[in-house]
C-alpha cells in the first residue's frame, strides 16, 4: 500500500496542536504537492526533503506524491514539519517499515545532507507529546530543552540515517537520559544577577516597599532625582523573590521556547525583562505578522522593568493596561489568533521632572515642562500600580558609612520571609494577593468600624477610585502576611495608604 501516516506538531501560542503527516504515491507526473494550509517555509520542504532523501542513499519515489498535512484548516509555519514528511514519503515508498511509527511523533529540520537541524518551540510540543503517551523523535540539539518534561521518552537523532536505522531495528535510537542540567540550573536560584539588596546603600522605605511589593506581587513605582538607587533596587528583585513551582518553570520555558530563545540560565528564577524606552507596542506586548510572545510574556511570572517610565510612548503604555488586569494577552491577525500568558510584576522608575531634580537649584523645568513629562503617563495606568515610592537623595552619613551593608539581611533571609507570606496566601486563598478578586476582598480584609472610618476619610479626601480602594486593601493584606498576621490590623492599611497617597497628593499637584 502506498500510503503513509506519520504525526508531528504545529506550533499555535504557546500551544502544539496535533498534525497528521499523510502521504500517498499514485501514478501521474513525479513531483510532490502538498495540501493543508502550508506557508512559504513549509512548501519549500519539499526541496530540502527530496535532496536530503537522496543524499541519505535512499530512492526518491519517481511518482506523484501528495502529502496532506491535517487538520486542513490549521495553518503549518516553519520547517518543523520536515523529517514527519520525508519519514512519510519512505514508509509509503517501503523504504521503512510502518507498522510502529504511530507510536512516534517527529519534529525537526531537515538539511540538504540529512543531517536534522533543531528547531523552535519545542517545549510545547513535548508537553503535548507527553501528554498522548508517545515517543519523541527529534534533533540532539533540541534534547536538553525536551528533557524538562520528565514522563516522556526523547529519542535524539543526527541525522535522516539514524531513525531508518532505528525503525529497521539495526540501531536503535539511544533514549536521551535526563541529565542535571536542569536541576543544577534551579539549583542555584536567581544566581544569574547575583546582586544582593543590601548592597543598596540607606533607602529603607523604599526596601520595605519592595519587600511588600514581593510579597503580594503587587506594581511598584519608584520615583526621585536620578542616581537615588531606583535602578539599582529594582534590579534586586529577582534575587528576593520566590522561586518558581514547576508547573511555573515549564510554562515560561514554553513562552521562551516559542519565542526562539532556548532554555534560560537557571529555569527555577522569576524572569526579569527590562526592555529600552525606544520599544514599539508590538516588542512589547507581541505581534507581527506571525504572532510572536513579547515583553510582556516574557516576563510572565516573573519582573516587567520600565526604567524612565515617561520616556516611552504613550500608546505603547496604553497597551499594557489590559494584560495588567487580566494577565494575559490576545494578538489577532488575519491568519491567526494566539493566546500568551502575561501575569507579571509592574516594576518602573521615573525621574520627577524633564531633568530629574525638581527642587533643587539645579532644576530649571517650568511648571508647563512638568506637566507634560507627568501626563506622559494616563491615570488609568497610574491607577493600577499598587505602590508608589518617592526615593530620596541619599544622606551623606548614610553614603560614608561602611557597616551598614554587613549588618543588612541577604537576600536569602528576606526571600524566605517572602516565601512563607506567600505560602499563608496559598493555603488561605489558592493564590497571590494582587490576585485576589473585589468579592473576595470581602472575606478575606473585613473593614471593622475603625478602618471603615480610615478608608472612607482616605476616599473623600485623596478621590481613591475604586480599583484603587481594593488594591488598597490587597496591598495591606499583603503587610499584614509579611508580619504572620491572620487578620489585617488597622497600622496595615495606613500603611498601604501611605504608598497611595503620595502618588494622589503629586497628582493634584
Amino acid at each position: 500500500m502506498s500510503l503513509a501516516l506519520v504525526y508531528t506538531r504545529a506550533k499555535l501560542g504557546i500551544n502544539a496542536p496535533l498534525v497528521s503527516i499523510e502521504v500517498h504515491l499514485s501514478n501521474g507526473l513525479p513531483g510532490i504537492h502538498m495540501v493543508g494550509l502550508p506557508e512559504t517555509a513549509v512548501k519549500e520542504s519539499k526541496d530540502r526533503v527530496r535532496s536530503a532523501i537522496i543524499n541519505s542513499h535512499f530512492e526518491f519515489p519517481a511518482r506523484r506524491i501528495t502529502v496532506n498535512l491535517a487538520p486542513a484548516d490549521l495553518p503549518k509555519e516553519g520547517s518543523r514539519f520536515d523529517i514527519a514528511i520525508a519519514i512519510a514519503i519512505l514508509a509509503a515508498s517501503d523504504q521503512l517499515p510502518r507498522d510502529q511509527l504511530q507510536n512516534y511523533e517527529f519534529i525537526g529540520e531537515l538539511a540538504l545532507s540529512g543531517d536534522i537541524r533543531p528547531v523552535d518551540a519545542i517545549l510545547p510540543a513535548a508537553l503535548a507529546c507527553a501528554d498522548h503517551n508517545k515517543q519523541l523523535i527529534i534533533a540532539n540539539n533540541n534534547a536538553p530543552e525536551a528533557a524538562l518534561v520528565s514522563n516522556l521518552s526523547i529519542l535524539p537523532a543526527r541525522h535522516l540515517l539514524e531513525i531508518s536505522a532505528h525503525f529497521h531495528q539495526r540501531q536503535s535510537l539511544k533514549p536521551w537520559a535526563n541529565q542535571s542540567t536542569t536541576q543544577s540550573a534551579g539549583s542555584q536560584p536567581g544566581k544569574e544577577l547575583d546582586n544582593e539588596l543590601n548592597e543598596v546603600i540607606g533607602q529603607c522605605h523604599a526596601k520595605r516597599a519592595l519587600e511588600i511589593a514581593a510579597t503580594g506581587g503587587h506594581n511598584l513605582l519608584f520615583y526621585g532625582p536620578p542616581g537615588t538607587g531606583k535602578t539599582m533596587l529594582a534590579s534586586r528583585l529577582p534575587g528576593i523573590l520566590p522561586t518558581l513551582t514547576n508547573e511555573q518553570a515549564l510554562e515560561v520555558a514554553a513562552i521562551y521556547s516559542v519565542a526562539g530563545k532556548g532554555l534560560r540560565p537557571h529555569i527555577w528564577s522569576r524572569p526579569f525583562r527590562a526592555p529600552h524606552h525606544t520599544a514599539s507596542a508590538a516588542a512589547l506586548v507581541g505581534g507581527g505578522s506571525k504572532p510572536s510572545p513579547g515583553e510582556i510574556s516574557l516576563a510572565h511570572q516573573g519582573v516587567l522593568f520600565l526604567d524612565e517610565l515617561p520616556e516611552f510612548s504613550r500608546r505603547v503604555l496604553e497597551v499594557l493596561r489590559e494584560p495588567m488586569e487580566s494577565g494575559e494577552i490576545m494578538i489577532s491577525r488575519v491568519a491567526a489568533q494566539s493566546r500568551y500568558p502575561a501575569n507579571f510584576q509592574l516594576i518602573a522608575a521615573m525621574n520627577p521632572c524633564p531633568c530629574g531634580f525638581l527642587g533643587s537649584q539645579r532644576c530649571n523645568c517650568t511648571p508647563d515642562q512638568i506637566n507634560r513629562y507627568r501626563s506622559k503617563i494616563s491615570g488609568p495606568l497610574l491607577d493600577r500600580i499598587d505602590l508608589q515610592v518617592q526615593v530620596s537623595k541619599i544622606e551623606n552619613r548614610e553614603l560614608l558609612n561602611q557597616r551598614a551593608r554587613v549588618k543588612a539581611e541577604s537576600n536569602q533571609q528576606i526571600q524566605q520571609r517572602i516565601s512563607a507570606a506567600r505560602e499563608r496566601q496559598i493555603n488561605r486563598q489558592g493564590k497571590i494577593n494582587n490576585q485576589l478578586s473585589s468579592l473576595e476582598l470581602k472575606t478575606i480584609c473585613p473593614l471593622n468600624g475603625e478602618q471603615q472610618t480610615l478608608m472612607d476619610s482616605a476616599i473623600n479626601r485623596f478621590a481613591l477610585s475604586t480599583r484603587g480602594f481594593y488594591r488598597v486593601l490587597r496591598v495591606a493584606r499583603s503587610i499584614a502576611d509579611l508580619e504572620s498576621r491572620e487578620t489585617v490590623a488597622t497600622e496595615d492599611y495606613q500603611e498601604a495608604l501611605s504608598y497611595r497617597i503620595t502618588s494622589e497628593s503629586r497628582q493634584a499637584n
